[in-house]
């Protein structure tokens, strides 16, 4: 790790106890005086361009950030690590994350060697090596590490704690339930952050654990936030039975390259495990009919490992032009109903629910322009009327609600309403 760690020329960590940091919450005690020393000084390049509600551009965040924090509360944990949220003093909130004293590496090795010190150290290796993957491994789709603290704890000197952006865990019955655009996102975030690791300054890098709990969500986009299980270097072998890679449900047979590594081995892991966590459930469903054979072949392709992340990548990113660009759009051979524009004017209530929405209450979609807003009403029993709010989404499309009616319209600046002409 001294390649690759926090950076050359770190003196002696700066310290502060985790478990002290506000009052209440799970496993947070009442604050005590903590003993602080100069932070290390940044790497060079450090840090990353910071996203939204990040705490902002400047020095790697250290200690002494930690000082005065508010809103504690405890996240959730794995075998070996614990995460809490925490409000930093100028209100961005991030996420805080170490060794779980009361998890189940470190009980483990504790009760079966007695080395309570000994054992905090082996675990704290993974929190280690995830933070040193996050700052070597800077990506859109990969979580910002915004710094760190070495604190005691527990008795145990110079524990680790990492500062790191905050998302929301990867719910998929809860996606399963939103728009076929942010379903899009998400395996377009996936398909970059795979792309990105299959060329990475580390080389082609692999996720051993990739279920859906390593990942979050920020601000619509899919992030990689555990990263200890992943592995740098290719599987290596003496010949072809060697790059045996297995699937629950099948397993693919990989070439041994002259140089005795199983080629693309990581490289087609990741693949398939992208396939059969994401993939297969949120790109073919509930997608504009035009675009289905076209996310039918991203699908059965990864499913046969027929393709690379390269390949993958640009059939997402074509995916993404015609639905962005609106050539998706397949042309209209019925005549349209004639619609009446009433400007800055709204409709309250007459809602009626569709899916998928993007409000839980009425029918709010997303459409590319006034025409594909005209043909949803029109393929809509109930739909008499529509909103064109100033709302648009992450491709600039223009949110629309659906209306049963026009009984109550109201004025409303920046929006625009159409009902359906008589007869």
């Amino acid at each position: 790790y001294s390649r690759g760690g926090p950076g050359p020329g770190a003196g002696r960590p700066e310290r502060r106890r985790l478990m002290d940091l506000a009052p209440g919450g799970p496993g947070l005690q009442r604050p005590r005086p903590p003993r602080v020393r100069s932070p290390p000084d940044g790497a060079p390049g450090w840090p990353p361009a910071p996203g939204p509600g990040s705490p902002g551009p400047g020095p790697r965040l250290g200690c002494a950030a930690l000082r005065n924090v508010s809103g504690a509360q405890y996240v959730g944990s794995g075998y070996t690590k614990a995460v809490y949220r925490v409000r930093l003093p100028g209100g961005a909130a991030v996420a805080l994350k170490a060794v779980d004293f009361s998890g189940h590496d470190l009980g483990s090795c504790v009760r079966e060697f007695g080395a309570r010190r000994g054992c905090y150290r082996l675990a704290a290796h993974k929190l280690l090596k995830e933070m040193v993957l996050l700052e070597r491994l800077r990506h859109p789709n990969v979580l910002q590490l915004y710094g760190y603290c070495y604190q005691d704890s527990e008795g145990i000197p110079d524990t680790l704690t990492t500062i790191t952006e905050l998302g929301a865990p990867v719910e998929m019955i809860q996606l399963l339930q939103t728009s076929w655009e942010d379903r899009f996102r998400i395996c377009l975030s996936l398909g970059r952050l795979l792309h990105h690791l299959a060329h990475s300054p580390l080389g082609s890098v692999t996720l051993l654990d990739f279920r859906p709990r390593q990942f979050v969500l920020v601000n619509g986009e899919l992030k990689v936030t555990d990263l200890d299980d992943a592995r740098v270097e290719e599987t290596p072998c003496t010949s072809s039975a060697d790059c045996t890679l297995e699937f629950p449900a099948r397993n693919f047979s990989l070439p041994c390259s002259a140089q005795g590594w199983c080629e693309g081995m990581n490289e087609k892991r990741n693949l398939y495990n992208a396939y059969r966590f994401f993939f297969t459930y949120l790109l073919p469903h509930s997608a504009p009919p035009s675009l289905r054979p076209l996310l039918d072949s991203i699908v059965n392709a990864t499913g046969e490992l027929a393709w690379g992340v390269d390949e993958t990548l640009a059939q997402l990113e074509t995916v993404l032009h015609l639905f962005r660009s609106g050539q998706y759009l397949q042309n209209s051979t019925s005549s349209r109903a004639e619609y009446q524009r009433i400007p800055d004017s709204a409709i309250t209530q007459e809602d009626y629910r569709c899916w998928p929405s993007y409000h839980h209450g009425g029918c709010l979609l997303s459409v590319f322009n006034l025409a594909e807003a005209i043909d949803v009403c029109e393929s809509h029993a109930q739909c008499r009327a529509f909103v064109v709010t100033n709302q648009t989404t992450w491709t600039g499309r223009k949110l629309v609600f659906f209306k049963t009616g026009w009984n109550q319209v109201v004025p409303d600046a920046g929006k625009t309403t159409y009902v359906k002409a008589p007869g």
